[in-house]
């Protein structure tokens, strides 16, 4: 009696699958209907977009930055001058590190990136910028030792709780297997923002600014660096990096940024 009121034992188990996949599918529903009401946007014009933070009609504006370029600078010419052509810039102020890249130029949606990442707690962008930073400095990173972050100071970190530099090294380091020192290189003061500063003004302000933390220094001593910051303006910030790590005796420095502004009227000679 007792056995023919039991279900038969293949009834039985998918029951007990079908009850299963009806739990898994309400465990899911509030993460579907979340993504129904906010999808995830294109940070540049706010179109629902699947992926990472830019649609593809926005992806297509930004301008990436390929050869030919200043050897030295990165900057993009409009034609190509011939192998190892510096630019005019390059020749008039040779910097202290030994060579920049960047992956794309500073213009609209590449300043609505980095604005972003900075400013809004968009770390998700980091891991799409920091690959075509990647790609940018294959030829630096190839030769790197190790990666060093433009630091912020710690009054400045404290209040964005990351830094975004730090964001996108972390990201290149995995990409490509070169060791991070994310702690070697220091602020040790207080600096204006650069914004609506003159090219000698932001020279002034970082002057000093930074140094090779004591405990840090055999991170430093004979290694190839590639400083990782997220732009490229006048250059004075990396400029003052790079010299602290040389100080620290670096065997040398390069830079890897996402984005540079490019004065296009500059030529090469």
């Amino acid at each position: 009696m007792d056995a023919e009121a039991s279900p038969p034992r293949s009834i039985s188990s998918h029951l007990r699958g079908a009850l299963g996949a009806c739990r898994d599918a309400f465990a899911h529903l509030p993460k579907f209907a979340l993504d129904i009401a906010l999808p995830t946007l294109c940070v540049s014009c706010r179109e629902p977009v699947d992926g990472e933070g830019v649609c593809a009609e926005c992806w297509a504006k930004l301008s990436f930055i390929a050869p030919p370029f200043c050897p030295r600078l990165g900057i993009p010419f409009v034609y190509d001058p011939g192998p190892e052509l510096l630019s005019m810039e390059a020749i008039a102020s040779p910097p202290a590190y030994q060579r920049a890249r960047a992956a794309v130029r500073y213009d609209d949606v590449a300043r609505t990136l980095v604005h972003s990442l900075k400013y809004q707690d968009r770390t998700d962008l980091a891991p799409a910028m920091g690959r075509w930073m990647a790609r940018a400095g294959q030829e630096l990173l190839a030769e790197a030792d190790v990666l060093v972050p433009v630091p912020l100071h710690w009054r400045r970190g404290w209040s964005r709780r990351y830094n975004q530099s730090g964001a996108l090294a972390r990201v290149i380091s995995q990409q490509t297997g070169v060791k991070l020192a994310s702690e070697a290189l220091r602020r040790i003061r207080t600096t204006e923002q650069q914004i609506g500063l003159s090219r000698p003004q932001r020279a002034s302000n970082v002057q000093g600014a930074f140094k090779v933390a004591a405990d840090r220094m055999a991170d430093i001593q004979g290694r190839r660096i590639v400083l990782i910051d997220d732009v490229l303006t006048s250059g004075a910030t990396t400029d003052a990096c790079a010299r602290a790590l040389l100080r620290a005796k670096a065997a040398q420095v390069d830079v890897l940024v996402f984005a540079r502004v490019v004065d296009s009227h500059r030529a090469p000679i």
